[in-house]
């Protein structure tokens, strides 16, 4: 799969609507039939700071996603909201879904 993190710095006056802001985006990718998962989080000390996790199943879905009508509108869309360019890791690792942290083991 290709796993992907980003960090986006939203302007101060818009960091509380972020998830408004990005709802549409949002929901498109999370729809396409290659997107393994894709959800936001809050940084807890940065509040202007949002965490993008993402996954693809393989490389083929990933190029898709950057392709896709609503990335197009997004590159449009999203960029006036932002403080700077978001900072992004993508990897292609082993599997499809996440594995339990067995350190942290529940039972």
């Amino acid at each position: 799969m290709i796993f992907i993190t980003a960090k986006f710095r939203v302007k101060a006056e818009h960091a509380d609507d972020w998830p408004e802001i990005s709802r549409a985006f949002t929901e498109a990718c999370q729809a396409e039939e290659g997107c393994l998962w894709y959800f936001w989080s809050r940084t807890l000390d940065d509040p202007t700071e949002y965490v993008l996790v993402e996954a693809f199943r393989d490389p083929d879905a990933g190029a898709a996603h950057v392709q896709s009508d609503h990335f197009k509108q997004a590159q449009k869309d999203l960029p006036p909201y932002l403080q700077e360019t978001p900072k992004i890791i993508s990897q292609e690792v082993d599997g499809t879904d996440w594995n339990e942290l067995g350190e942290l083991a529940v039972g």
